[in-house]
């Protein structure tokens, strides 16, 4: 029997992915959480072979966070993320969190079931696409951003310019231009258009 905890902060996703696993015997819904909070504080206290969870879960903790804070535990179960986002940097993000595996909300019913029984068993379950990419972004050199250098990339992404960033930032236009420019090379973008891409793509705003 595989015991498994869903999260998601829907009630209806959780109420809709219960009666799912109602159909089968060798799957068991042990318990619900709405927050990545209470799904650590769960795992703590009872057998769960497999946590099922969302990748934003409101104003707490998100996917990523969850699975690594559960990935800490003892007897740790495995993490599958089901959710509707699939942006690169996010995707990875949990993968190097510890998660087993993450599944879009649009595939079929038999996925999820196969894919929660191949984690139980300790498989990694991406899609064949997912796998490529998320191998890219491991190959891929991590963009580090100052604090201040991420205040203006954050500006920038509003769509004002330099005089705007400085005075929002409380800056010269002398400064801000100088951390566009160290931006823009660790981006490796030529424009403001492509660096707010880049960004976004790698979930730095």
């Amino acid at each position: 029997m595989i015991r498994i905890l869903l999260v998601d902060d829907h009630p209806i996703v959780r109420t809709g992915l219960r009666s799912l696993f109602d159909n089968y015997e060798d799957i068991e819904v042990v318990g619900e959480a709405s927050t990545g909070e209470e799904a650590v504080e769960f795992v703590k206290s009872t057998t769960v072979d497999v946590v099922l969870c969302d990748l934003r879960l409101g104003a707490g903790m998100n996917g990523a966070e969850t699975t690594a804070a559960i990935d800490k535990l003892p007897r740790a179960p495995r993490v599958l993320i089901l959710t509707t986002f699939d942006k690169d940097a996010e995707i990875l993000a949990c993968i190097e969190a510890g998660a087993s595996g993450y599944l879009l909300k649009d595939v079929s019913a038999q996925t999820i079931v196969e894919s929660i029984r191949a984690a139980a068993q300790g498989q990694l379950v991406l899609a064949p696409e997912m796998t490529q990419r998320v191998l890219a972004g491991m190959r891929a050199p991590k963009v580090e951003l100052t604090a201040r250098e991420h205040d203006v990339l954050q500006q920038l992404a509003t769509g004002i310019g330099n005089k705007q960033i400085a005075k929002v930032l409380f800056v010269s236009e002398a400064t801000v231009k100088t951390h566009l420019v160290h931006i823009f090379d660790k981006l490796q973008a030529t424009s403001r258009t492509e660096a707010i891409n880049k960004a976004r793509e790698l979930g730095l705003v």
